[in-house]
């Protein structure tokens, strides 16, 4: 049985909803960051790097990357309708992925935890503010790339949409004007409708549900 290793409030959300979609049994194990518990010594041996979301398969192997485990498990689940069918919409999903994982990800961090992108103390609130302005442009431009859409790549829900899911609840968090962005809002709205959507946010008690 395939087992996630997530942290509430983290980017882990999007496999533990994409798990969740796909009704098949799983198993999940909550780490804790508050406590540290990314690095614990046995936090590391299932992801050294002391990050989550980690995927352990059914042979033991770990996968790890938002990218990596949400593509795993969308192909391993077919009937669940969540992997692009067609070439091209395979390669937009992926290059979407890639964008949220290695941009809009990276925006966040440095607005939240600027210290780690800096050893000059002086320099923490430079890079803590444009770490806020990148990420509210990124935010800026998810909710124009969803302008006229049901889902972030069409009409298809799939796995991008979760992931999109956890940068609006970060946006919530750093107390971002949300509800200006109209699209974006909207999706984040469809999405609550869904009750896979609705079981994870509840067990993550996620600031999404507080402040719909």
């Amino acid at each position: 049985m395939l087992k996630l290793y997530y942290s509430p409030g983290t980017c882990s959300m999007a496999p533990h909803i994409t798990l969740e979609e796909t009704g098949a049994p799983y198993e999940t194990q909550p780490i804790l960051f508050p406590k540290g518990e990314q690095q614990s010594e046995a936090c590391l041996k299932v992801n050294p790097r002391g990050k989550v979301a980690a995927l352990q398969l059914d042979d033991g192997q770990v996968l790890t990357e938002n990218t990596a485990i949400l593509s795993y498990v969308a192909k391993k689940f077919p009937s669940a309708n969540m992997w692009p069918g067609d070439p091209m919409s395979e390669v937009r999903a992926l290059s979407t992925m890639a964008w949220f994982s290695t941009t809009v990800h990276p925006a966040f961090a440095h607005f939240a935890r600027p210290e780690r992108f800096t050893a000059d103390a002086a320099g923490v609130d430079k890079v803590k503010e444009q770490g806020k302005k990148t990420f509210w442009g990124c935010l800026q431009e998810i909710d124009q790339m969803i302008a006229g859409k049901e889902w972030v790549l069409g009409s298809q829900f799939t796995v991008c949409d979760p992931l999109a899911l956890v940068f609006y609840g970060w946006g919530l968090r750093a107390e971002f004007p949300m509800k200006e962005l109209k699209n974006y809002s909207a999706l984040k709205e469809r999405l609550l409708k869904r009750p896979a959507v609705r079981k994870i946010l509840e067990r993550e008690q996620s600031l999404i549900l507080t402040a719909a």
